[in-house]
């Protein structure tokens, strides 16, 4: 039978110690588990390496890769065809995804232009993109621009797309309470749609980085001097499979590095979504 006003019995502070540590863990337990699974990973593949389970020829172990890695870091050539490709990156996803942006929510608020947009972008998104390296280098030649057209296009239509259905996804009412009030396009744009689709516009954004980052590495095997693609492919010409790898593994680690700077922006942006 409980009394009022009775003390609440405190816990000894080795079990409080337990419980915060077990609290801890809990919140971090899936950040651990995303950064064990591929150490555990490379760790198997190591002893495969050197167990003679895989060929080492073109299954070089992770320590060897580590080591060319280190001495390309070094001298400095890692880290020149890197800042090339972000360059090329960053260019590209700004001229292909602020358009997109922009032309997907005014697709999502006007059903005229998306009757009107909707069957191009569903006829010329199933194009593979590195199909038209071709034209583009046709277009605009060998130099940079036919790179950042590349990406542009790749980007383009992941955060068009999803632009789109964001702003469809959102309820009705706040449209209509938005026109009750008068509210300028301007400013339906910027209070309701934006902040509405930001959830699926920021998934967009993600798919798109990841796609620009395949599709950079495949224009720079092609007429390029610098970038990770093309040292990737200078790497297969002189049959250098560890600075193969090292691009290989330097483009992954820009991925994983981008889907968490992102997952983390989403957080600040977005701190309404359900996980």
């Amino acid at each position: 039978m409980s009394v009022e006003g009775a003390a609440t019995p405190e816990l000894p502070a080795p079990v409080v110690e337990a419980l915060d540590a077990e609290s801890l863990l809990g919140r971090h337990f899936y950040e651990l588990l995303s950064v064990a699974s591929p150490l555990a990973l490379l760790g198997l593949w190591e002893a495969s390496a050197r167990l003679g389970v895989v060929d080492a020829r073109f299954f070089p172990a992770p320590s060897g890769v580590a080591e060319t890695f280190w001495s390309m870091a070094r001298s400095g050539e890692l880290w020149l065809h890197t800042e090339a490709s972000l360059l090329r990156l960053l260019c590209g996803f700004l001229v292909g995804g602020i358009p997109a942006l922009a032309l997907g929510i005014a697709m999502g608020l006007s059903s005229l232009l998306r009757a009107l947009v909707e069957p191009l972008i569903a006829a010329t998104y199933p194009i593979p993109k590195s199909a038209i390296m071709p034209l583009l280098l046709l277009v605009f030649g060998l130099g940079e621009a036919s790179k950042v057209a590349m990406v542009a296009i790749g980007v383009f239509f992941p955060v068009a797309m999803n632009a789109v259905t964001g702003v469809l996804e959102i309820n009705r009412i706040y449209l209509d309470v938005g026109r009750n009030y008068r509210a300028s396009r301007w400013q339906v744009f910027r209070t309701i749609a934006l902040p509405g689709a930001l959830p699926f516009i920021m998934t967009g954004i993600k798919l798109g980085v990841g796609l620009g980052l395949v599709l950079i590495a495949i224009s720079e095997m092609l007429g390029a001097k610098s970038g990770l693609g093309y040292l990737i492919w200078n790497a297969w010409e002189i049959l250098d499979v560890n600075a193969m790898y090292v691009g290989l593994f330097t483009i992954a680690l820009l991925g994983f590095f981008f889907t968490h700077v992102l997952n983390v922006l989403e957080r600040w942006l977005v701190p309404w979504k359900t996980r």
